[in-house]
């Protein structure tokens, strides 16, 4: 790394005043730093040089402009510089203001900077007392999501892992699930948007996240939002399914045409499976997927998916769609208080599934690779 006589220097030429051909190489430098681990624990330790990237993110060259919000976007995907990143007074006021510019040719990249910040808890309430702070209402953000065009220069994509982030917190959470607000009626429809797997995503993760509210799972469920439709049209397939089993099904999953393609990005078909496993968590959500003959989907796309994490998921879905109701008391699970022993066991089942699910997704990418033997020792 730079010894701190370079690092004097190079701190020199991250000026606005700076010849554009001297502060463009500095740029591209810093770039390159921030594009590995070493280079981000570096940084991490000279805050002047984060502030001189945010200071330059004003500077009149497109080229240094993009520079900057590159290294940004590799700073803040690196967990051990969030913190760095919010205590900087202008840092999220300063992208909280360029998001909202309708002609800002950078916003993409704002929103994936705050998708980065917004991950883990602690930096995601940052992010949002930041919105209050500068009176950006979740309001705000939810219209400029469902506004096609609202900046004519970029997509805004990122906007809907931004609010699947921002539903960690509970306060987001209530405003989405705010029945006179129609929030979560007019995202709905991004669950089937074919133009953007990362918008599909972030939809699908929101409405993920709001279902660990149980007390709205029979509103989310009713002809007031119609939630079920929406999660699994993307997972149905052009299976013929007998003249009982299509009539058991809500109506726009009836007599599906021959052509009909399911969901391709297998972590959005998990979450999709995910919300529903949350559905089935109270005794109102179990009676209506099975009432809607959810189960007859699900077989089918269980026979045809290939990815064992998905399946995994499915299995666990399935077995409460055919599985007897709980016993009395246990009827909302996720109010089940889990003895502590219990709990660390099913950590540890859960985390050797997960390992077997891993093992058997490399199996899949390298069918030539020779197998291990269990209770094999190699000699070394």
């Amino acid at each position: 790394m730079l010894s701190d006589v370079e690092a004097k220097e190079l701190l020199s030429f991250l000026t606005l005043n700076t010849r554009p051909d001297v502060k463009g190489q500095a740029t591209e430098y810093i770039l390159g730093l921030s594009g590995n681990r070493d280079g981000c624990r570096y940084l991490q330790s000279k805050p002047d040089f984060l502030k001189a990237l945010v200071t330059l993110t004003t500077d009149p060259s497109i080229a240094i402009v993009k520079d900057c919000y590159h290294s940004l976007i590799n700073l803040s995907a690196d967990e051990t510089m969030h913190q760095p990143l919010v205590k900087d007074a202008d840092f999220l006021p300063m992208l909280f203001k360029n998001l909202l510019d309708p002609e800002f040719m950078f916003a993409d990249r704002i929103c994936t900077i705050l998708t980065n910040l917004s991950r883990h808890v602690k930096t995601c309430k940052e992010v949002f007392k930041a919105m209050q702070e500068q009176e950006i209402g979740l309001t705000q953000i939810v219209e400029i999501f469902c506004t096609e065009g609202y900046n004519k220069q970029v997509s805004l994509h990122y906007l809907g892992p931004l609010l699947s982030n921002l539903t960690q917190l509970p306060e987001t959470r209530h405003f989405i699930l705010d029945r006179e607000r129609c929030v979560v009626q007019r995202l709905l429809p991004y669950i089937q948007y074919e133009d953007s797997t990362i918008r599909r995503g972030g939809v699908i993760g929101t409405l993920r996240n709001c279902c660990f509210d149980h007390a709205h799972h029979e509103w989310l469920l009713s002809d007031a939002v119609d939630l079920l439709p929406f999660l699994l049209l993307p997972l149905a397939g052009p299976e013929e399914l007998s003249d009982e089993e299509n009539e058991g099904l809500p109506v726009d999953l009836q007599y599906l045409p021959e052509d009909k393609k399911r969901e391709e990005d297998p972590d959005i078909r998990k979450m999709l499976i995910e919300t529903m496993i949350l559905l089935t968590a109270t005794k109102v959500g179990r009676q209506f997927l099975k009432a809607k003959n959810t189960y007859a989907i699900m077989r089918e796309f269980h026979n045809w998916e290939k990815e064992p994490h998905v399946a995994a998921a499915c299995e666990k879905l399935i077995q409460v769609l055919i599985g007897d109701e709980p016993e009395p008391g246990m009827e909302n699970l996720l109010e089940v208080e889990i003895p502590e022993d219990v709990e660390v066991k099913l950590k540890d089942m859960d985390a050797k599934e997960q390992e077997q699910l891993e093992k058997d997704h490399e199996d899949l990418l390298n069918p030539d690779k020779p197998q291990q033997c269990a209770g094999i020792v190699r000699m070394m």
